[in-house]
């Protein structure tokens, strides 16, 4: 069954026995941290986005997405043809192509900082990029009451008890009860990883899968 925005803030309430004005006024605050963890502990299906872009001749910096996390893969087009770049650490890319003054279509690529890849050689013209990454997907706070997510629709029980957690540490209940809520995080979130890395994702022809055994 989903989760509304509504739904899950009233079941969060229930659970902690609290309407006080200051903790209802912060639900959503717990909402997004409880999805901000459970993004960065498992990759769930709908993470998966491709976009297009262009590099600039004679610029070797690509603009990252709003909701770009981390890359699985950049290609440049060049008469029709896919060339992937391999993905390499920063302080690679100008040692591979020290000069300004040589340019060529783009090998490699690495994250220059949290809004912009660099390409190594300096593109000699422009060209069509093709990036496929892990996106950060939208809020459930920002979908209305009555919306929903993905998390919200098929990961209920790891979004309920991570705002549980999230809402039970403001409220200083004792470290026990908390201790529960984390337990059953963990185990839907294991459930969760499952399906996310492990079920619902194959080997590929790139390195760009976090596959696990499905347990």
């Amino acid at each position: 069954m989903s989760l509304t925005l509504s739904t899950l803030k009233s079941t969060v309430q229930n659970y902690l026995e609290t309407d006080e004005t200051t903790f209802v006024n912060n639900l959503n605050t717990f909402i997004e941290n409880a999805e901000d963890r459970i993004f960065k502990s498992v990759q769930i299906p709908n993470q998966r986005k491709n976009v297009d872009g262009v590099l600039t001749a004679s610029s070797r910096f690509l603009t990252t997405p709003t909701d770009f996390l981390a890359p699985f893969s950049l290609a440049v087009i060049d008469s029709n043809t896919y060339y992937y770049l391999d993905f390499k650490h920063n302080s690679f890319i100008k040692e591979f192509s020290p000069s300004t003054s040589f340019s060529s279509r783009p090998r490699f690529y690495a994250i220059f900082d949290d809004n912009t890849f660099e390409v190594s050689p300096i593109p000699d013209q422009n060209y069509t990029a093709e990036l496929h990454y892990l996106a950060k997907p939208q809020s459930l706070t920002v979908q209305g009451d009555t919306g929903t997510t993905w998390l919200s629709t098929n990961a209920e029980e790891t979004l309920l008890y991570g705002t549980l957690i999230e809402g039970a540490i403001y409220l200083k209940l004792p470290a026990d009860d908390i201790a529960q809520y984390e337990i059953r995080f963990k185990e839907s979130l294991a459930r969760l990883k499952n399906l996310g890395e492990g079920r619902d994702t194959r080997d590929e022809m790139r390195y760009d899968s976090l596959r696990i055994n499905v347990s």
